[in-house]
């Protein structure tokens, strides 16, 4: 009896774990570029490293050059960097919506080298609400 009753257990956590292998990866931390995350400024990261990768590259940048900023995701848990691949969504949204925020949730796929993920879609945290500074300067 002990042993239908585990097997039936068993086969059943089979069926969940292969039910969801749908390639679907889910990942929740702060949305910056590279070169932010290996220095440590979050909040502080200048929008150019975006589009040329680092900060301060708007003097010495050609327009028309290609871009060399990579988006990653920093997991503040794992205290680890996931490059972002942007496949599925408009960059330009991601970017206006997440850019330099915490609690930025990207769906997607993780792909073969356990480091990029290849997203089809995401989830940004409201924008913070507008304050008004009501001291005396």
């Amino acid at each position: 009896m002990k042993r239908v009753v585990l097997l039936s257990l068993l086969a059943a956590s089979f069926l969940f774990a292969s039910s969801g292998e749908k390639g679907e990866f889910e990942k929740k931390g702060f949305l910056t570029t590279e070169w932010c995350a290996k220095n440590d400024l979050f909040a502080d990261c200048r929008l150019e490293s975006y589009h040329c990768g680092e900060g301060g590259c708007f003097r010495h940048w050609v327009p028309g050059e290609k871009e060399s900023g990579r988006m990653v995701l920093y997991v503040h848990d794992e205290g680890k960097i996931y490059y972002v691949k942007p496949s599925g969504v408009n960059v330009a949204e991601l970017i206006e919506k997440g850019a330099n925020r915490n609690e930025v949730t990207l769906i997607g796929a993780l792909e073969s080298d356990g480091q990029t993920i290849d997203v089809k879609e995401f989830k940004a945290p409201p924008p913070p609400k507008k304050s008004f500074f009501k001291g005396c300067l």
